[in-house]
């Protein structure tokens, strides 16, 4: 057998077990689906991963380290306008470049590993829109960097779940609130 067919297998593993876990939920789905679905053995799923659990780890620190490589630039501080403008845009972005990954977030934002993975992602966030508060002169900064990142994380659930119709309107109209015009 082949690195390469080994590794397909494991991405087909991966792949499905990301769809189901987003679908139906990740208690709903056991590993015996997962296989059926991947057209390998259940075994070769413990095999890879170990268990159930480990294979959900593995996906959700996988997405977010793709999610990091494919938005360094996004999170870059150039200056605060385009910043805070970038991070407003930033829940539609993500979702719409890994949609199963986003609705699987949202569907596990109560489980401890996938909140304190999310924490981890969004812990530098903070202090950059407090910092670019800041430079803008808001009065609260703090209170500001709090309100932005409480919408935010609205934005991306509601737009995993498909809930969001009108997220451009939502994001101009943000952009207006905050006097970031391009």
């Amino acid at each position: 057998m082949t690195k390469q067919k080994v590794e397909s297998r494991r991405d087909k593993i991966l792949k499905e077990a990301l769809l189901l876990f987003a679908e139906k939920g990740y208690l709903d789905t056991s590993t015996k689906v997962i296989a059926q679905r991947a057209g390998v053995s259940e075994a070769l799923i413990f095999k890879h991963f170990g268990n159930k659990d480990n294979l959900l780890f593995h996906l959700i620190k996988s997405g977010y380290r793709r999610v990091l490589q494919h938005h360094r630039g996004m999170m870059t501080y150039r200056d605060a306008k385009s910043f805070l403008r970038n991070m407003i845009n930033l829940p539609k972005e993500l979702v719409n470049e890994e949609p199963l990954f986003w609705k699987l977030q949202e569907r596990l934002s109560h489980h401890e590993f996938s909140k304190q993975q999310h924490d981890l992602f969004m812990k530098p966030v903070y202090p950059t829109i407090k910092r670019a508060f800041s430079e803008l002169g808001y009065e609260s900064p703090e209170h500001e960097t709090q309100l932005l990142l409480l919408i935010i994380e609205i934005l991306w659930k509601k737009e995993a779940n498909g809930e969001l119709k009108q997220s451009a309107e939502i994001a101009r109209l943000l952009e207006t609130k905050y006097g970031l015009g391009a």
